[in-house]
């Protein structure tokens, strides 16, 4: 056997991704470059460790073993490469967060300066939907998540970062009196959803139940950033993070229609599972948030304080 730290790094990515292109990716490498270790790794056992059916990529009972075993390998290998660098006072490792969508507008200033500080550690942010970044947590694949709506199933910690506020909004096409509406105002104002398993979505339909709005149901996109762009082009209204419409509202692109009982309000929380055992950079990073983050929303987040 002569096999290398890269090649059981490539593996066990391939096993992780089921893909030598999203491998590829992940790693910083071509897809030749990821083939060819992939290979001369396989060249060096007798028993087959992938398996390609259809053109995917299955993993063997002795690939699973294999890869199980490189990734304790590897692991070892990172801690001797950071008991060196604590040694030497630098704090190196990876920080894993799963963000939901509409968190992308929010989470980059909770890490900037900690990155800033730290040139060691490397990111891995993961941006998609509230039952995806919970399914993530629950797995124990990342060290923290981003939420606005806090899981009920899942024993965790938590610390609250920043309000959140949503509105009803709508482009600039139709224009409002100024008055504080009543609920009445849904009768005519078709809204755009996002779909289910997103917290905005979650949030949004409690608030609809709990008030019996007379809602009517335009259609369903799956990111804010689609919402956002068809509410622009006039396709409808929507229920709406204050966080992520900021330069559409100072363009005037957007208007916040005024409604009783609105803005809706919840907390953005950094949340991470009660047993979780932290890396030294999970635990640095909790520090830095739990010293850091009124001074952040201060200086990053004031201007929502006028809506």
């Amino acid at each position: 056997m002569n096999y290398t730290l890269q090649q059981l790094r490539i593996f066990l990515t391939v096993t992780e991704t089921g893909s030598v292109t999203k491998a590829a990716e992940a790693l910083h490498l071509t897809q030749p470059a990821v083939s060819i270790q992939l290979k001369n790794f396989q060249n060096q056992f007798s028993i087959p460790l992938l398996e390609v059916v259809s053109k995917r990529i299955f993993v063997t009972d002795f690939g699973k073993e294999i890869a199980a075993a490189a990734a304790v390998i590897l692991s070892e290998v990172h801690a001797i490469e950071y008991k060196m660098h604590a040694h030497r006072g630098e704090l190196t490792g990876k920080l894993k967060l799963s963000v939901v969508s509409t968190g992308k507008y929010v989470m980059p200033y909770f890490l900037s300066g900690f990155m800033k500080r730290h040139a060691g550690v490397e990111l891995a942010l993961d941006v998609t939907n509230k039952a995806q970044v919970l399914r993530s947590l629950e797995q124990n694949e990342v060290d923290f998540s981003l939420v606005s709506v806090l899981p009920e199933t899942l024993q965790i910690e938590k610390t609250a970062l920043l309000q959140n506020k949503l509105f009803l909004v709508g482009n600039s096409d139709r224009k409002f009196d100024g008055k504080t509406y009543t609920k009445k105002v849904f009768e005519d104002l078709p809204l755009i959803y996002r779909e289910p398993g997103s917290g905005t979505r979650y949030v949004m339909e409690k608030f609809v139940r709990r008030n019996a709005l007379p809602v009517q149901k335009k259609m369903e996109l799956t990111s804010n950033e689609a919402v956002k762009q068809a509410v622009i082009a006039g396709l409808g209204y929507s229920i709406m993070p204050l966080i992520g419409i900021k330069n559409e509202l100072q363009s005037g692109q957007l208007q916040i229609i005024p409604v009783k009982g609105f803005p809706i309000k919840s907390t953005w929380y950094l949340i991470w599972l009660k047993t979780k055992k932290l890396s030294p950079v999970a635990a640095a990073y909790l520090k830095y948030i739990q010293a850091e983050k009124e001074a952040i929303v201060a200086a990053q987040f004031q201007w929502a304080e006028g809506f």
